[in-house]
C-alpha cells in the first residue's frame, strides 16, 4: 500500500518530545495500511478502548522501543563476543546476531 506525504515537515524524535513537553501539537500523517494490518490495529484499538489513531501511535512506539532493545542486545552480545575469541562459538554468535538484526 502507499503512504501519503506528511502534512507537516517531519521532526526528529527529540523535537517531538520537546513539543509534547511544551504542549505543542504533534505532526499529523496520513498512511494507508494493508487490510490485515488495519484489521489488527482495529482489534488492538477495541481491546485498548482507544481510537485508531492512538492505537497506531502506540503500536509504532512499541515497535521503535523493540528495535532499540534489539540494538542494545546486539551490541551487548557483540561486546561479549569480542572479549571471548573462542572460534568454536563463532557460528553460534553469527546465528544469534542474524536473528537480532533481522528480528527473527
Amino acid at each position: 500500500m502507499y503512504a501519503s506525504l506528511p502534512t507537516k515537515t517531519p521532526q526528529t524524535l527529540s523535537q517531538l518530545s520537546a513539543n509534547k513537553r511544551q504542549g505543542l501539537p504533534h505532526s499529523r500523517y496520513t498512511v494507508s495500511l494493508a487490510r490485515t494490518v488495519a484489521d489488527n490495529v482495529a482489534r488492538h484499538a477495541r481491546t485498548a478502548d482507544t481510537s485508531m489513531s492512538k492505537a497506531i501511535a502506540a503500536l509504532v512506539r512499541l515497535g521503535l522501543e523493540g528495535q532499540e532493545s534489539r540494538k542494545r542486545e546486539f551490541f551487548g552480545k557483540l561486546k561479549m563476543n569480542l572479549a571471548n575469541d573462542d572460534p568454536s562459538q563463532q557460528d553460534q554468535m553469527v546465528d544469534e546476531f542474524r536473528a537480532l538484526i533481522l528480528g527473527r
